[in-house]
């Protein structure tokens, strides 16, 4: 099989233009290029108080020129690799600026401080927004051409290594990698079973990235699996779809169920940690029990982050030996399990281990969590995501998605593979953070 050559592959590959464009991203924010990323505020009854800066409870300005900076920022970056790999560099300015301002909109709208509260975050709207337009109007080519969805969330990946810090990591040590580490895997590889050998849903791909999304962190491990399987998109935007409505019912259902049944709040921030699918939502569900319970949540969905890059690989494997072998060839090469694998998940174990081991100790922990991170690189990845969910959505047809609910397997699988996590999660929170098999590290 005829493979393309290294220079062609780091210059015509969609995965290693994600790797370039962090790495850019990385080096404007460590060296003070990149200042704070702007992004539409809390409103009650105007939306355009979204837009505006206030500090002391005045308004001292607004956000409209910094929006336009990200805009051009953004544009000119992507564009560049857009062009290398052949796209049209016309029709992609246009449609990443539409996508764009949709998701200014949806930034806007989660902003509402009732919508707020109900958990319906810039991934919800940024989805709806892109499903609505596509099966009403439908999508035009032009607007398609900037709807690069993967490009988006591979990018946004790499961003999201930088907040994968062993520091953080080591705060909970033992008890942390117990409940991440030894309940996860054993929920992709039951969810696998039982959608390929009970349910018996022909996509195996399917199933895989359905487990990964609700055993790993949602999305961001739902993209990681589809790129090792080579998925379907309506695979994959059906598994992102189930994935962000529970998501949103479980961050609104568990703090208030946690408090109901008494249970000691470290033990359940862990269990939401372990079990919440997003990021955000882990860490808006913990804040409900307290400050402690906020830390563990988020660390232990930290910890069982680092997993992406993992099952990304050992699903590759599997694929390439298993799955996709042919019975009468020859068995697949070490080299063809590496052209299978997903190569932002690369750029993604490096930004851990240069911001963990390289830029902590150079800078100080401080700086590069907050000057850095929280300020350039965590902001411009919601970005990135926000444009990916409006890119799905714009991408995805409603008879398309239909026709892989098939019969409504999909459904069970996830939510028979959910309540598997939360028993399974729940009791390894309490032998890790009650007291049971290590003393309470909090």
């Amino acid at each position: 099989m005829n493979r393309p050559g290294i220079w062609s592959e780091l210059l015509k590959k969609e995965d290693w233009w994600a790797v370039w464009f962090g790495f850019i991203i990385f080096i404007g924010a460590i060296f003070g290029w990149i200042g704070k990323i702007p992004k539409p505020g809390k409103w009650s009854i105007n939306p355009i108080d979204a837009f505006n800066i206030i500090k002391d409870g005045e308004v001292t300005g607004n956000i409209l020129f910094p929006l336009l900076l990200l805009w051009f920022f953004l544009g000119i970056l992507t564009l560049a690799g857009v062009k290398i790999m052949g796209g049209n560099a016309k029709k992609y300015l246009s449609g990443y600026t539409v996508v764009f301002i949709f998701a200014v909109i949806s930034y806007i709208l989660a902003g509402q401080f009732q919508v707020k509260a109900w958990g319906l975050g810039y991934a919800f709207w940024s989805l709806l927004i892109g499903l609505l337009i596509s099966n009403s109007v439908g999508t035009p080519s032009w607007l398609l051409a900037g709807a690069r969805s993967e490009m988006f969330i591979k990018t946004g990946l790499v961003l999201l290594g930088a907040e994968i810090l062993f520091t953080k990591i080591l705060q909970l040590g033992g008890p942390g990698l117990f409940v991440a580490w030894v309940v996860t895997p054993t929920v992709i590889i039951f969810m696998f079973l039982f959608g390929t050998k009970v349910l018996k849903i022909s996509s195996k791909s399917l199933v895989i990235i359905i487990a990964a999304a609700t055993s790993v962190c949602g999305v961001s491990a739902a993209i990681a699996t589809a790129a090792a399987t080579r998925a379907k998109k309506v695979e994959l935007t059906l598994a992102v779809g189930m994935t962000l409505i529970f998501t949103v019912l479980m961050m609104i259902l568990m703090p208030p169920a946690i408090k109901w049944m008494g249970m000691d709040a470290i033990v359940g921030g862990a269990w939401m940690g372990g079990t919440i699918d997003a990021t955000g939502a882990v860490v808006a569900a913990g804040a409900m029990l307290g400050a402690e319970a906020e830390q563990v949540a988020a660390v232990v969905k930290m910890i069982q982050n680092i997993l992406i890059g993992i099952v990304a690989f050992f699903v590759a494997v599997y694929w390439t030996t298993k799955v996709d072998r042919d019975p009468s060839g020859s068995k697949p090469s070490a080299m063809e399990i590496w052209y299978r694998f997903p190569k932002f998940i690369v750029g993604f174990v490096a930004a851990s281990l240069v911001f963990s081991f390289i830029l902590i100790p150079l800078l100080g922990s401080e700086v590069v969590e907050h000057d850095i991170i929280k300020n350039v690189t965590k902001s411009l990845r919601g970005w990135l995501f926000c444009m990916t969910f409006v890119a799905i959505g714009l991408e995805s047809n409603f008879r398309d998605l239909w026709s892989q609910l098939a019969g409504g397997k999909p459904l069970i699988l996830y939510i028979v593979g959910q309540s598997f996590n939360l028993v399974l999660t729940l009791i390894a929170a309490y032998l890790a953070f009650g007291g049971i098999l290590w003393e309470r590290v909090i």
